[in-house]
């Protein structure tokens, strides 16, 4: 099994910022890719962010420039730096993450999610 806590979601204002973090535990050999997903009311859920094993990043058009994606390998926690926070921002955040399992396999797991909430 392998688990993923998520921390770091609240209320901000607009322009705001905030700082998400996932730590990833439990039975793997490694983790290869990790990201961040989120989900607004009534929307489907999005890929916002992902990083590669090797720190490569991509992000969705409408947080680049504004969110960073990173990760501490020997924690296996990743992290979102998010700024300039807006109200479209406002969703239920989920961290992600790809992991090799003991059997050889690659699984993905999620987390719990963290509400991030942008108002004024």
């Amino acid at each position: 099994q392998v688990q993923l806590v998520e921390s770091g979601g609240g209320l901000v204002q607009p322009g705001g910022s905030l700082r998400l973090s996932c730590a990833v535990s439990g039975s793997f050999l490694s983790i290869l890719t990790m990201g961040w997903y989120r989900q607004a009311p009534g929307k489907q859920r999005e890929l916002v962010a992902v990083i590669t094993t090797s720190d490569v990043t991509s992000y969705v058009d409408s947080v680049k420039g504004r969110f960073t994606i990173s990760r501490d390998n020997a924690k296996n926690t990743e992290y979102l730096q998010m700024n300039s926070l807006k109200p479209e921002d406002t969703a239920v955040y989920y961290c992600n993450a790809r992991s090799i399992r003991y059997s050889g396999r690659s699984a993905d797991s999620w987390g719990q999610g963290t509400q991030v909430t942008v108002s004024s």
